[in-house]
């Protein structure tokens, strides 16, 4: 039951607030970079006078980009992405400590996560932080009256960049978007190994099974494919690839997985897990050949990458087994197993990405942000990759915060790659 407070809030129990300062803080001591910008910002205020509505994952991480918003001025709502993914205790902290309007609670159904996000839009913002693209979605095409206070947004996820590029083709995009998720020390790092790493954590958090010896199969070879099956393969796992993508594909081959169309995979697979970004592809057909006691999760985006509608209509009992695991049996007496709903298993079984990884990635968020303020009325209503520079200044922070020291090039590497008349 949800606990409305002063804030005009919506959260579990302000009561956990405790456990969310400590939570919060630990993550903290692992984000240097975060902390050395939010440090900046307290001095400079870049969002003074600034509405930020966010929509993410409640997590302690989160909650630390939060405090950075907050310490640089910003007047900020925010709310959950995913109604898996809220940690309670954070989400209470952020009300009675940061004095932040939040409103998530974890477990929520579809329409409460839907009238939080006209919530989140009520707040009238000048900035958007996203993660799917749903409040972007959401104020284009039901609230058109405020696409001209909008400054512009930024998105978290490869989903939510499909669907900005989707709008910019449309001509629907009213206001430019910061495609934080394409930046290299987001996707390469937060996206291979923060993935990689809280997808296997989920998992066996939710089933406490062996992954040595059992097939493995990643839809998808995209970065959180790579990350994933790398991690799959590092604790015993026989991983098989699936994709369409025959560039990622033929990499899948030479990185040393067996790859496959999902209609052959699925009568060998233990474990599948889906990492697209798209729409069913784990489909009835692929649910109808897999063996007795699979084990079917998604660590892409929307639940929709599983066609769990017609898996219901398939089986003849289901049933809770484990926490946030439940049973599906076939007629044909099979047994399948889907984790947390089809949503993400990184999130809903597990605490996400570790906090170091988050690091760069919400560093990216923050600097996205001041950046849009920084050229407000320069840019195009297009989607925007950050500044390579930016993006290096993040690495040199990490790098430093890691005590670990660089080359950097003499005057004659530099004349010699910047000049064509010096050959071998």
């Amino acid at each position: 039951m949800s606990n409305k407070t002063a804030m005009a809030s919506e959260i579990k129990d302000i009561e956990l607030a405790g456990l969310g300062k400590q939570r919060i803080d630990w993550a903290s001591a692992d984000m240097p970079v975060l902390g050395m910008i939010t440090a900046r910002f307290e001095k400079e205020k870049p969002f003074k006078g600034l509405r930020v509505s966010v929509c993410a994952h409640v997590t302690s991480e989160t909650a630390n980009l939060a405090k950075a918003l907050v310490a640089g001025g910003a007047d900020c709502v925010l709310i959950a992405s995913n109604p898996l993914s809220t940690q309670d205790d954070v989400a209470a902290s952020l009300v009675k400590d940061l004095g932040m309007s939040v409103y998530a609670i974890k477990g929520e159904d579809i329409p409460t996560y839907h009238r939080h996000i006209n919530i989140a839009l009520d707040h009238k913002p000048h900035l958007i932080i996203d993660d799917g693209s749903d409040l972007v979605a959401t104020l284009l095409q039901e609230r058109q009256n405020q696409v001209s206070e909008i400054l512009g947004t930024t998105e978290e996820t490869t989903t939510g960049i499909t669907r900005l590029k989707a709008m910019e083709r449309d001509n629907a995009l009213k206001f430019p978007a910061m495609a934080v998720n394409d930046a290299q020390t987001k996707h390469m790092f937060d996206n291979r190994y923060g993935t990689g790493q809280s997808t296997l954590d989920g998992i066996i958090r939710a089933t406490n099974r062996l992954v040595a010896g059992r097939t493995v199969v990643v839809l998808g070879y995209g970065w959180c494919g790579k990350g994933t099956a790398m991690r799959a393969r590092g604790l015993g796992a026989n991983v098989i690839v699936t994709e369409v993508d025959s560039i990622k594909a033929i990499e899948a081959v030479m990185d040393g997985f067996r790859v496959m169309p999902i209609d052959e995979a699925a009568a060998l697979g233990d474990l599948f897990i889906t990492v697209t970004g798209n729409r069913h592809v784990i489909d009835k057909a692929h649910f109808e050949r897999m063996k007795d006691g699979a084990i079917v999760c998604n660590s892409g985006h929307f639940d929709l990458e599983l066609n769990l509608t017609a898996l219901e209509k398939m089986a003849k009992h289901r049933k809770e087994v484990r926490p946030l695991m439940e049973e599906f049996e076939l007629k044909n007496g099979h047994r399948i197993y889907v984790l947390a709903q089809g949503r993400l298993v990184n999130l809903s079984c597990a605490e996400g990405h570790p906090a170091s990884v988050m690091d760069m990635s919400f560093a990216n968020q923050a600097l996205a942000l001041e950046y849009l303020v920084k050229h407000k009325g320069k840019l195009e209503h297009k989607v925007y990759t950050l500044p390579a520079e930016v993006d290096h200044e993040i690495a040199s922070l990490k790098l430093k915060s890691m005590g670990i020291a660089i080359d950097k090039l003499t005057s004659e590497m530099t004349e010699y790659m910047n000049s064509w008349k010096t050959g071998t």
